[in-house]
């Protein structure tokens, strides 16, 4: 197997160990009354037993689930349901085993110590660094114990036979899988899905291996993905007396998130008691747009005020988008015209809703589209420029506006990676945090371009990527889930949790960085040298004059 694609094919495969067969486009949603609801789930997260509730909802049992129900109804009569904390803990731990206990490590059977790609790594310090960076994969590998198999209902991690590789910290588990894609592999995802990039990974799977056969058995759970989308999260948008189909955010469960149950309990005691529903629901499709959260979502600066299901994301359109026109590509090299034609009409209609609804001509970029106000959300967000990373535009003349669009709201002053937004909320997807994600999809979309100049902007954007995550690593020796465009020397921060080592997507965008760009990213000690040098000749007059 191909070095670079070890990854996508464990992925893709995880669909097959899912038992992925039926047609259901979305599952029910999960009945478990100690991982999804429940009292026992409300007490232990409400006396915040652990300072991150995920942890909690992420262990395994230690007795049988109905032991545990049976024994907690006791203890809940015992004390008339007001449980003492101390014992509560004690409960928890008799019942409960430390989390990732059901999880062993993994290396990929394929993994080479040295790939070919470092050798094309020109800075000394850069290529040992990747070095360094390739090691981790075989740190975050992991696959499940057999026991996750032949007892499920012990466990919130949902079994696959295949092994993966987790993003790190908090997040030990599987992050894209499924009929549906759930927001992670545990069954308190379940109600809520992924942005759709399955198809995605097939066409770079495909790319590096030409696995036609692989892709003939698996097509019909590509379709499934982009189904679920048409069947479960479309909208019809009127613009200038024509109606367009898009696609949005949108979870139809109440309920707190039980890996955040008691943020989300507590942020319901702030609105009225009608709402409370509704603000839960608006919750878990932010946690599914993966902006988990953003002044994007909000209407104004407190997270109570979350509307994610009302705006029309730029970038899930631009996703399926993506997908419509690859698929179609897919089916006909299978051979299934009729199929390929389908997909190929359905992309050309979302290129004129992506036109005609978000794209701004003057601006020079696409805006989210506010469902009740009829007007696009004009910020800046990475995830304006979307199109141009899934290569859904028709006119080239677009790459241009997008850089003055770069230039015009001020992004290219910043030296350590491209802002999340330029609004200070507090919460994570939000200034001064910066992304990998978001710098790929900025990068990739100006790099794919045939402009010189927006090649080059893309370089220097990755070039200022490069060294706020080597700057970091060198004093840290850690990578981290975001970084503080404010300080290139410090991770990220805000939102619900701490941030997070690892970490999964980091490590991969700075790989494919140093794989595109090897030859001509440096650490910095030459840059230093050259501004050393340029500020040396830009006194010398100064100087001169001073000593004569």
């Amino acid at each position: 197997m191909h070095g670079k694609t070890w990854v996508l094919r464990l992925l893709l495969l995880l669909l097959q160990g899912l038992g992925l067969g039926s047609q259901e486009a979305l599952p029910p949603p999960c009945e478990s009354q100690i991982y999804c609801h429940g009292q026992l789930l409300h007490q232990v997260q409400m006396a915040k037993l652990f300072q991150d509730d995920k942890q909690f909802v992420d262990m395994p049992l230690s007795v049988a689930p109905e032991q545990v129900l049976s024994n907690f109804q006791d203890l809940r009569r015992a004390h008339n349901s007001s449980i003492p904390r101390q014992l509560l803990q004690d409960f928890v731990n008799s019942h409960f085993r430390d989390r990732s206990q059901e999880l062993d490590p993994w290396t990929p059977a394929d993994w080479k110590d040295s790939p070919q790609f470092l050798k094309n790594i020109s800075d000394a310090k850069l290529r040992a660094w990747a070095g360094e960076l390739h090691q981790l994969w075989k740190k975050l590998g992991k696959k499940m114990k057999p026991e996750v198999s032949s007892h499920p209902d012990w466990f919130s991690l949902i079994y696959s036979k295949h092994p993966f590789v987790v993003p790190g910290g908090r997040f030990l588990e599987f992050y894209y899988c499924y009929g549906h894609i759930p927001n992670g592999g545990r069954v308190y995802y379940l109600q809520r899905s992924q942005p759709p990039l399955l198809t995605l990974m097939m066409d770079r799977y495909l790319t590096h291996t030409n696995d036609i056969a692989f892709l003939r058995e698996n097509i019909e759970t590509l379709a499934l993905e982009l189904n679920f989308w048409a069947e479960k999260r479309s909208i019809n948008v009127s613009v200038g007396g024509k109606s367009h189909t898009l696609n949005r955010y949108y979870v139809p469960y109440g309920g707190p998130r039980p890996e955040s149950y008691s943020k989300d309990a507590e942020l319901a005691d702030t609105v009225p008691e009608g709402a409370r529903e509704a603000l839960w629901a608006e919750l878990k499709a932010g946690a599914e747009s993966g902006w988990d959260f953003s002044s994007r979502w909000l209407s104004s600066g407190q997270l109570s005020s979350i509307r994610t299901s009302k705006l029309v994301p730029v970038d899930l359109n631009s996703f399926l988008c993506q997908a419509e026109g690859l698929l179609g590509n897919f089916y006909s090299r299978l051979g299934n015209e009729a199929q390929a034609a389908k997909y190929r009409t359905l992309r050309a209609q979302r290129l004129a809703a992506l036109e005609a609804v978000l794209w701004d001509s003057e601006k020079g970029a696409w805006f989210d589209h506010d469902l009740e106000s009829g007007r696009k959300n004009s910020k800046f967000y990475p995830s304006n420029l979307t199109p141009l990373w899934a290569g859904c535009f028709s006119d080239p003349a677009v790459v241009d506006k997008a850089l003055k669009y770069l230039e015009d709201t001020q992004i290219l002053i910043f030296k350590h990676g491209i802002p999340t937004s330029l609004q200070n909320s507090g919460q994570q997807w939000d200034f001064p945090n910066a992304w990998a994600p978001l710098q790929d999809l900025v990068i990739r979309g100006l790099a794919k371009s045939s402009s010189p100049r927006a090649q080059e902007v893309a370089f220097q954007l990755a070039q200022n990527w490069i060294r706020t995550n080597f700057d970091v690593y060198s004093k840290t020796s850690a990578m981290y889930e975001k970084y503080d465009v404010n300080s290139g020397g410090q991770p990220g921060g805000g939102g619900e949790y701490e941030v997070q080592e690892g970490f999964g997507w980091t490590n991969g965008v700075v790989l494919m960085l140093l794989d595109r760009y090897g030859n001509r990213l440096t650490s910095g000690a030459w840059l230093a040298l050259w501004e050393s040098h340029c500020l040396a000749v830009a006194l010398l007059p100064h100087l001169l004059l001073w000593w004569w």
